[in-house]
């Protein structure tokens, strides 16, 4: 597995699965994608991982930049995985919620929430509507379903 963080250049031309989803703001919050990258080493992925965050956790310093390379790796991406546990304030996910409506039809996107993610309705009903299927509420299993499309679409 290749991680690829938002600091360094953008993998190209591989199977690939992006980690979509809110962004902890501030020093003390732990990124669930660190979580979600253990889950994918443990089940032997052998892509490429887009983490939109830098490779040192730390809060982004450009935002222009990191946007280009969000666009460029979610374009790539063979997967858009979208987890989506909402918290309020330090999880809000306001970009993300623009995003999942922006890529929804690329036919890449998976996407789940814990139960009782605060503000999710919504994206339950676009994604139930648009791909016949009910959002995952656990991250494993999320994980592992990313894991065959990503295999099966490269």
């Amino acid at each position: 597995m290749n991680i690829n963080y938002s600091d360094q250049e953008v993998i190209k031309g591989r199977k690939s699965i992006f980690l979509a989803g809110p962004t902890p703001r501030g020093e003390n919050a732990k990124s669930w994608r660190t979580e979600a990258c253990e889950i994918l080493e443990e089940f032997g992925f052998d892509g490429v991982v887009y983490v939109p965050e830098y490779s040192t956790w730390k809060p982004k310093e450009d935002y222009v930049d990191q946007a280009m390379w969000e666009r460029v790796g979610l374009t790539e991406a063979t997967v858009i995985l979208f987890w989506i546990p909402r918290s309020l304030p330090d999880m809000a996910g306001f970009t993300t919620n623009v995003e999942f409506g922006y890529w929804l039809h690329s036919n890449k996107v998976i996407y789940g929430r814990p139960d009782g993610a605060p503000k999710t309705k919504y994206l339950d009903w676009l994604y139930e509507l648009d791909y016949n299927k009910k959002p995952f509420n656990d991250l494993k299993e999320l994980l592992k379903e990313a894991i065959k499309e990503a295999n099966k679409n490269r």
